[in-house]
């Protein structure tokens, strides 16, 4: 009886120290525990995605892989799976298993140290969300405390789910949807029995037990927990069985861009990071872009074209690097330092024959090259000199070249190619409402991740002269104005050497019109143009357009292109031409939402009267099926050139395309296009910017240290087929689109020698746009000009130098 005494005393002393060592505890650390309300509205970090205005992603941002799937979509295969491999009395408990725990207990007494830790699946969310990984008893004592804290204030389900999206199971994939993603290319309703097996055993430890590494290992943590499924019941034989038997089919997914568009995800990196910092990359936004991926992809497609095209005019120049004498092993290891750069793919020569040549690949595959894709490369002496052609394979390569080839998109065959030199931009806005429709910032971003389209300022060259030209027109200038093109010396004080600028082809045509001037691109009449109406005056004009100032030289050589610029800039002052003289600002993202799908912003630029007035009628429908309906309304842009002038502008633009640099856009077969060529001293950069009333794009060809694209390579060899490639496939099945014609304007027959009203019956008469108060006079009234059809008279003549 004593000794029960004992016994019986000893148990409540035991139980009543474990109580109160348990209560002292909840009491010491019970305050410094966060709240588990908290759980409820918890945050999970989701990457920024960025897509195209037609919902292809474009780029994934941010550490962490995942997506969150609520208790409801999670399969009961898998909740039986992941429950029999962590907690298969997790339906039982509160939060706790003190079985578990004594069993762990007794381990570390028995070995010394820690086994297993006895934590639940609620201990473990206990775990993940509010403590760290460290191994101490007091962090376990709190694991406990929150677990029967959130027992009492979360469900079973909430619970679950909680852990399912918040686990990381290896390779960035934090959750089973983002896993089952990663290694298997499908969602977790899509995997097999035998598949959610193997997710469900990454959690005890993702590395050790990832398919990718250790394959045997993970098959081993799989059939174990296949076997405990069957032991549960929640398998029967036949599936368990069949389960077992499939092999561990798994490899490295990642969720490839559904277009590519990398310099454009860039842009919208920065800004979302620019808005919202470091949280850009964690709080789930989902960017939309006013890039349309067909645009996207057309203006990929012709910068690689026009860039391919030019490089194989200028020769080969060699192998990347020779391997010679060496196995295919140390070929392959040498292949696998390299990656493909905008589609051209590394290999080395392996065999060189009359009819082509075999090239091995990364993979270890060998392929063919035809002979027919090898004879553009001739040898590249510089940039004006190429070698003799070539008349077999052996004179352009040997075996253990490291070479690029292309594969054909529609039958994969392979063609010889190398890496561009030159690099290439191109940016396409719309011009009613700045929205950017298609930007590429190089030939590759893999290669460079530098955007010449936003960031590369260059001069424009010849491509700059409309803006000149549009500052004569609103000056009281007119397309039939004539403006002497002869030449012109200037010497100023400080200048060693007097700067005689001269046309391209060095030749003079004495007084010309000014729409005659532009579509050939003369020189000395821009220059003439700018002297005239004053280096301040057109400063301040030009700089109406978005133009910096300080990026405008205060000196006549503005009227020849000096400036320096990107092409984003030149783009975006063209528009005002496009749009009937309105400045709109460019912009990249249309709408951002958050995890949820609620909208945070919605782009509501300043925009044109026409695309206002589409806007309004867009939200009087959207009212009309939804009084609630969420609209949008329009703020219009500043006008800052005359709806005329610009229209005019247009309208000489076009002869450009018809009758002057541009026309080899003659071959696009449409009427309703204006551009304008621009070539720099000694060809260094190349430029085309043209337009309809749907888009104005721009682009640029160049070296990235500025050197001659060649003696015979101008805007309308390099960059103009670029830009045609582009607006072909952009315009295609559209119908034509010019600006309207505004009102006040007169269309008048013109003698050409004088650029007055023609007399009845002068031969050569052609008929000219004017503003109805800029119309000239007849040909009679020629008395006091300096120049017939010039606005100022002989006395308000700049002085110029003649030689």
């Amino acid at each position: 009886m004593r000794l029960l005494k004992f016994f019986w005393w000893s148990c409540v002393a035991v139980f009543c120290g474990l109580t109160l060592s348990f209560s002292g505890a909840f009491l010491y650390l019970s305050p410094g525990l966060p709240s588990v309300e908290s759980l409820r509205s918890i945050q999970l970090q989701i990457p920024l995605r960025v897509y195209s205005s037609d919902n292809k992603l474009i780029a994934e941002f941010g550490e962490m892989r995942r997506s969150p799937i609520r208790f409801e979509d999670i399969p009961q295969d898998f909740i039986h799976a992941l429950l029999a491999a962590e907690d298969d009395n997790f339906a039982n408990h509160y939060g706790v298993d003190f079985t578990s725990l004594m069993r762990a207990a007794t381990q570390l007494l028995s070995s010394g140290h820690i086994q297993t830790g006895g934590s639940t699946i609620t201990m473990q969310v206990a775990k993940n969300f509010f403590l760290t990984n460290e191994r101490s008893f007091s962090r376990k004592i709190s694991e406990i405390l929150l677990a029967l804290q959130i027992e009492r204030e979360l469900s079973k389900n909430e619970i679950f789910e909680l852990y399912v999206n918040k686990i990381y199971l290896g390779n960035r994939a934090y959750g089973i949807e983002a896993a089952a993603q990663v290694y298997y290319g499908k969602s977790i309703r899509e995997t097999s029995l035998a598949q959610m097996a193997m997710i469900a055993g990454l959690p005890k430890a993702p590395s050790r037990y990832n398919p990718l590494i250790n394959p045997e290992r993970s098959m081993e943590r799989r059939d174990w927990i296949l076997g405990r499924m069957l032991k549960l019941g929640a398998i029967d034989q036949a599936r368990h069985d069949s389960a077992v038997a499939e092999p561990v089919a798994v490899r490295h997914h990642v969720q490839p861009p559904e277009l590519n568009a990398p310099y454009i995800a860039e842009m919208a990196r920065a800004e979302m990071v620019g808005r919202y910092g470091s949280d850009a990359y964690t709080e789930g936004f989902r960017v939309t872009t006013t890039a349309p991926a067909a645009l996207q992809e057309a203006a990929n497609q012709s910068l690689h074209d026009g860039l391919i095209s030019y490089d194989q005019r200028h020769g080969y120049r060699g192998p990347e690097t020779r391997l010679p004498g060496l196995t295919r092993e140390a070929w392959l290891q040498e292949l696998s330092k390299h990656k493909s750069i905008g589609g051209l793919e590394p290999v080395i020569v392996s065999q060189v024959e009359k009819s082509g040549i075999l090239v091995l690949d990364r993979s270890g595959q060998e392929s063919p090259v035809a002979w027919d894709s090898m004879k553009w490369a001739r040898q590249f002496l510089n940039t004006n000199s190429l070698g003799p052609r070539p008349q077999q394979p052996a004179d352009v390569v040997q075996i253990g070249d490291l070479v690029r080839v292309e594969r054909e998109a529609k039958d994969n065959n392979l063609l010889f190619r190398q890496i561009p030199a030159a690099q290439s931009a191109l940016v396409s806005l719309d011009p009613q409402n700045g929205a950017i429709r298609a930007l590429v910032g190089g030939f590759s971003f893999e290669q460079s991740n530098y955007n010449r389209a936003a960031q590369a300022k260059r001069q424009p060259g010849s491509s700059f002269k409309p803006f000149i030209y549009s500052a004569a027109l609103d000056s009281g200038f007119t397309a039939a104005s004539l403006v002497n093109d002869a030449p012109i010396v200037f010497q100023e004080a400080g200048m060693d050497e007097a700067w005689r600028p001269k046309n391209d082809n060095n030749t003079f045509l004495g007084p010309i019109r000014l729409r005659e001037a532009l579509y050939k691109s003369r020189n000395l009449v821009s220059i003439r143009l700018l002297q005239t109406i004053g280096i301040d005056y057109t400063l301040n004009y030009i700089s109406n357009f978005g133009f910096n100032k300080q990026d405008l030289p205060r000196n006549l050589s503005l009227a020849l292109g000096t400036a320096n610029l990107t092409p984003l800039e030149i783009a975006t002052g063209w528009t005002a031409f496009a749009n009937g003289g309105y400045k709109i600002q460019p912009y990249l993202i249309e709408r951002i939402d958050s995890r949820d799908g609620k909208a945070l912003f919605v782009a509501n630029p300043p925009r044109t009267a026409i695309s206002a007035n589409n806007l309004e009628e867009q939200n009087a429908v959207a009212l009309s099926q939804d009084p609630n309906a969420d609209i949008v309304k329009p703020v219009i842009a500043e006008q800052i050139v005359d709806e005329r002038t610009a229209y005019i502008l247009t309208n000489m633009l076009q002869d450009v395309i018809k009758r002057g640099t541009g026309r080899r856009a003659l071959a696009m077969g449409r009427g309703d296009l204006a551009g304008k060529t621009g070539t720099t001293n000694e060809s260094k950069d190349s430029w085309f910017s043209g337009y309809n009333a749907d888009y104005v794009t721009t682009v640029w060809s160049g070296f990235d240290q500025p050197e001659s694209l060649g003696r015979h390579e101008y805007g309308g060899t390099v960059a103009l087929p670029i830009w045609m490639s582009y607006m072909s496939a952009a315009l295609k099945d559209k119908p034509e689109h010019l600006p309207p014609e505004p009102a006040g304007l007169l269309t008048l027959r013109i003698d050409p020698m004088s650029g007055r009203a023609a007399s009845p019956g002068a031969p050569d008469a052609y008929f000219e746009l004017f503003k109805s108060e800029d119309s000239p006079p007849p040909t009679s009234e020629l008395d006091g000009l300096a120049i017939p059809g010039s606005p100022l008279p002989a006395d308000e003549a700049a002085p110029i130098d003649l030689f």
